[in-house]
C-alpha cells in the first residue's frame, strides 16, 4: 500500500470589468477585437425569446461582419426556463454545430440568461470563457455580478450551479428603454436591497429620485447603476464563494424566492423579492434591530417602485411556509434568515456569521400577517 500526494496548488486571478453605459455593442466588438477572450473566434451567443430580435441578432450580425463565427442560441424568455433541461438542449445544439473548448459564450439579457450561460460556460468542455451582456436593470443590479451561475429545479432554486466569473460584464443602460414597467419595478427591489444592507445614502437617493428612475433618466439610471455594482462588488471582493458576507446579499431572498416558486413564478423575481423585505423589516422589528418607523420607511419605498408588499391570496401560506426550507441557508434542517439593521446595514450576530436561526413559529406568523 502506498501514498502519492498530487500537489496541485495554483494562483487564480478572476478580476474582471463592468463597464456602465449605453449603447455598448460597438464597444464590445472592438474589445474582441484587442483581445478579450485572446485569439477565440467562435462565439455561441445565448439569449431568450424576448431578446432575440431586441438586440442578440443585432450583436450576432456585428460579429459575423468582423469576421467571427457565431450562433445564436434561444429559449423560451422566463424563470420557468432555468432548469438543467434548458442547459442540456443548449449544450446539444451547440455540439451539434461544432462547438467544442475553442469557443466563447457571451450571455446576452437578463439574470435568467445569465445565470444560465453562466453555468453553461462552466462546464462546456470542462470550462470555456463567457461574456456577459445585460439588457435588464435587474441583471445590471444582481445576476450579471459575482459570478453566482444556477439553474433552479422544482425542489430548490439557484442550488445547482458554480461560482465562474466572466471576463467581461456590460451593463447597457440604453436597453431598458425597452424594458416592460413591470421589469423595471421588478429590479427596483434589488438595488433597494443593496441600499437597506449596505447605503442609507443610496436608499435616501431611492426616496428622492423615484420618478427619474422609473421614467428611465438617464442621470439617475445611471447613479443607481454604479451603486449598484459598488456595493456587491464590496461585498463579493471579500467573499466570492459565499463562507460569510455575502450571504447578506440574500437579504430578504428567504421569503422571496419561496413566494416566486410558490407562485409558479407568476410573481417576477422582484416582486417576490419585495414581499420578502417586507416579512424581513418585520422580522428586523420583531428583533429589536429596526425602529417601526424604519421598516415603514422601507415599505413605503417599495410601494413607491411599484411592487407589490402583500402576499397574493392565491399563495398557499401554508405551503409558503414549508417551501422556505428549501431555502439556500438552511443549516441543520432549521431557517436561517439576513436581518436588517437600521437602514443601511446588517447585523453581525457574531464574527463572519450574517444569518441567525428562527422558528418556523416565528416566520409562520410573519408570513400569516402579510
Amino acid at each position: 500500500m502506498g501514498i502519492f500526494n498530487v500537489e496541485l496548488k495554483k494562483v487564480v486571478d478572476d478580476s474582471y470589468k463592468i463597464e456602465i453605459g449605453f449603447h455598448l455593442e460597438d464597444t464590445l466588438i472592438n474589445d474582441l477585437k484587442n483581445g478579450l477572450v485572446g485569439n477565440i473566434s467562435k462565439f455561441a451567443l445565448i439569449t431568450d425569446s424576448i431578446v432575440e430580435n431586441l438586440y442578440a441578432k443585432d450583436i450576432l450580425e456585428r460579429l459575423k461582419k468582423e469576421g467571427y463565427t457565431a450562433d445564436l442560441f434561444v429559449f423560451e424568455a422566463g424563470e420557468k426556463q432555468k432548469t438543467r433541461q434548458t442547459k442540456e438542449m443548449i449544450e446539444d445544439a451547440m455540439l451539434e454545430r461544432g462547438y467544442r473548448r475553442d469557443c466563447c459564450i457571451i450571455a446576452i439579457g437578463g439574470g435568467v440568461v445569465t445565470d444560465l450561460a453562466g453555468f453553461l460556460a462552466g462546464t462546456f468542455g470542462r470550462g470555456v470563457p463567457f461574456i456577459n451582456y445585460a439588457t435588464t436593470l435587474l441583471a445590471a443590479a444582481d445576476a450579471s455580478v459575482g459570478g453566482k451561475t444556477a439553474v433552479d429545479t422544482p425542489l430548490a432554486t439557484n442550488l445547482i450551479g458554480l461560482f465562474n466569473q466572466p471576463k467581461k460584464v456590460y451593463l447597457d443602460i440604453a436597453t431598458w428603454q425597452t424594458l416592460p414597467a413591470r421589469q423595471i419595478y421588478s429590479g427596483l427591489a434589488e438595488t433597494i436591497k443593496h441600499a437597506c444592507i449596505s447605503s442609507k445614502e443610496l436608499f435616501e437617493f431611492l426616496e428622492n429620485n423615484m420618478d427619474a428612475i422609473l421614467s428611465i433618466d438617464k442621470n439617475a439610471c445611471e447613479h443607481i447603476a454604479n451603486e449598484n455594482c459598488k456595493i456587491k462588488y464590496q461585498v463579493v471582493m471579500k467573499d466570492e464563494l459565499e463562507s460569510g458576507l455575502r450571504e447578506i446579499l440574500n437579504l430578504g431572498h428567504t421569503v422571496g424566492r419561496a413566494i416566486e416558486t410558490v407562485s409558479d413564478y407568476q410573481l417576477l423575481h422582484g416582486e417576490a423579492l419585495s414581499i420578502g423585505l417586507v416579512a424581513e423589516v418585520r422580522l428586523a422589528t420583531d428583533l429589536g434591530y429596526m425602529t417601526k418607523e424604519e421598516a415603514d420607511k422601507v415599505v413605503v419605498l417599495l410601494s413607491k417602485a411599484n411592487l407589490p408588499i402583500t402576499i397574493p391570496e392565491y399563495i398557499d401560506k401554508e405551503q409558503l411556509v414549508k417551501k422556505l426550507y428549501t431555502d439556500k441557508k438552511v443549516k441543520n434542517g432549521r431557517l436561517r434568515f439576513v436581518v436588517q439593521k437600521g437602514i443601511g446595514d446588517v447585523v453581525e450576530f457574531e464574527e463572519g456569521v450574517f444569518a441567525t436561526p428562527i422558528d418556523e413559529d416565528v416566520a409562520r406568523q410573519i408570513i400569516m400577517s402579510i
